[in-house]
């Protein structure tokens, strides 16, 4: 998979990083937190902790992918074809996030796969 080339970083931003990423799980008990506690924990710690910037940028590229994708899956319904697409997403929701905060543990920046990239 994908990884982005980054300086190592210190023991808050890996922390931070993986943070980050599992809060996209946050959506699972509380609905549009998964959207809206990434961008918090971005807005807040993005100063102190610059590395923080390449793993919120994945984060976002993926959820708003992810948006575009549920879009598309449910006009798919239609053909009978969505609800199929729903589930692998919702799988690939649930398993990207997981990955992407372990790499992040490592100190690595992990560009989820089938991401759209709207941030660099």
């Amino acid at each position: 998979m994908d990884e982005l080339e980054t300086p190592i970083p210190d023991k808050d931003t890996t922390t931070w990083a993986l943070i980050l990423h599992l809060s996209v799980l946050s959506g699972l008990v509380v609905p549009m937190a998964g959207l809206i506690v990434p961008v918090v924990i971005y807005i807040l710690k993005k100063d102190q902790l610059p590395g923080l910037i390449p793993h919120a940028h994945v984060i976002f590229n993926w959820l708003i992918s992810v948006i575009i994708y549920a879009v598309i899956s449910m006009i798919l319904l239609l053909v009978g074809i969505g609800a199929l697409l729903l589930g692998v997403l919702a799988i690939l929701s649930l398993v990207f996030p997981i990955i992407g905060a372990v790499k992040a543990s490592e100190g690595k920046v992990w560009v989820y796969p089938l991401s759209i990239k709207f941030f660099k």
